[in-house]
């Protein structure tokens, strides 16, 4: 008589024996050398507010395991040289380092050769370093970078953020090209007599002007490996299109894997604290892309794609999205980008994460 309940009995034993397999074995992450990365600097100073964030199913957990499960195979960290408070700092990055290196993920440094934010509107050196000269400024670009490369022991290094117009000004500017591409090779030495695996990523901010920036590093033989470019619509351009073909004339032009190094959309264009938001006007996004958790993921899946039929389309870093409005609802010092996050404002992971699986 027992025969007949055999069936039932295999069937309630292979429902049990999956869902334990679900729980004891997260999503894998996806195979390949395509970056599907994501830039968490603020994390450390996020997690010491004891900011909860929550999986898709509503439950609590570490934002760096999330990512991960999610899809996430690469982790971008800022380098400040000297900050006002410890974030961003050696000390920082490379304890949050050895935790991201513990999930078996990649680190992407982004050195900023300044004790600030430095993107094409600023690019000050250090205060340690102001007064130097040209020569001992190259010395001091090569020990520096060579150090924190040995700390960290990055799979990619940018040596400088969004240089446009060069880095380290005066001395660094672009159209002070010798002493420019001086620091530069200066940095990339550095990075070579550490680890010969390390990948040099050279950070441009947009897409006007890309093709002049990249063909003055070709004609003075910078020695780096892939190019990387930051894409917001607000900034860069509401064209898709122009992207892609401004991705495929610089992999023609240098012959290099052209990655997005800098992204992020909003899944809203509301608030959660009383920081002043950088983006909150349906004018500054793409009108195909509604600010909505759907219009989010389907924004970055169509960037995916235009990377993806890119020659050499190596990957892309998506921006902020940890920084949650970590202070309350009433900081006026909180986020300034929390409508762009990848997470709601109850801190709960968004569609948009799907994307990384993918």
């Amino acid at each position: 008589m027992m025969f007949k309940y055999f069936p039932v009995i295999l069937l309630i034993l292979c429902i049990s024996s999956c869902k334990k397999d679900k729980e004891n074995n997260p999503p894998v992450v996806p195979a390949g050398n395509f970056i599907r990365g994501a830039d968490l600097s603020f994390l450390p100073e996020i997690e010491q507010a004891s900011t909860i964030f929550y999986a898709s199913d509503n439950k609590p957990k570490d934002c760096l395991t999330i990512l991960k499960e999610s899809g996430c195979n690469t982790i971008r960290l800022r380098l400040w040289y000297n900050p006002s408070n410890n974030h961003s700092s050696l000390a920082e990055v490379a304890a949050f380092a050895n935790k991201i290196k513990q999930q078996n993920l990649k680190i992407l440094l982004s050195i900023h050769y300044s004790d600030t934010w430095a993107d094409p509107g600023q690019q000050t050196q250090p205060v340690a370093w102001t007064g130097l000269t040209t020569s001992i400024l190259i010395d001091s670009v090569y020990n520096y970078t060579k150090r924190v490369v040995s700390v960290i022991q990055p799979e990619y290094v940018q040596i400088g953020n969004e240089i446009n117009d060069g880095f380290l000004w005066e001395t660094g500017r672009l159209n002070n090209t010798p002493s420019f591409i001086s620091l530069l090779k200066s940095g990339i030495r550095a990075v070579r007599d550490n680890n010969i695996n390390t990948k040099i990523i050279i950070h441009f901010a947009g897409i006007s002007g890309a093709d002049n920036f990249y063909s003055v590093l070709k004609s003075n033989t910078a020695d780096y490996d892939m190019i990387g470019l930051s894409y917001y619509p607000i900034w860069h351009g509401k064209s898709l299109d122009l992207l892609q073909t401004t991705m495929k004339d610089l992999n023609t032009l240098t012959q290099k894997p052209v990655m997005i190094a800098e992204t992020a959309y909003p899944f809203t264009l509301d608030w959660n604290d009383y920081t002043n938001n950088i983006l909150g006007l349906p004018s500054q996004i793409i009108p195909e892309y509604p600010a909505t958790p759907a219009g989010q993921l389907s924004f970055i899946q169509a960037l995916i794609k235009r990377i993806k039929d890119t020659p050499q389309g190596a990957g892309f870093c998506y921006w902020g999205g940890e920084w949650v409005a970590f202070k309350g609802n009433t900081s006026t010092s909180g986020s300034a980008w929390e409508n762009q996050a990848l997470f709601n404002f109850s801190n709960t992971a968004l569609p948009v994460l799907d994307a990384f699986r993918q």
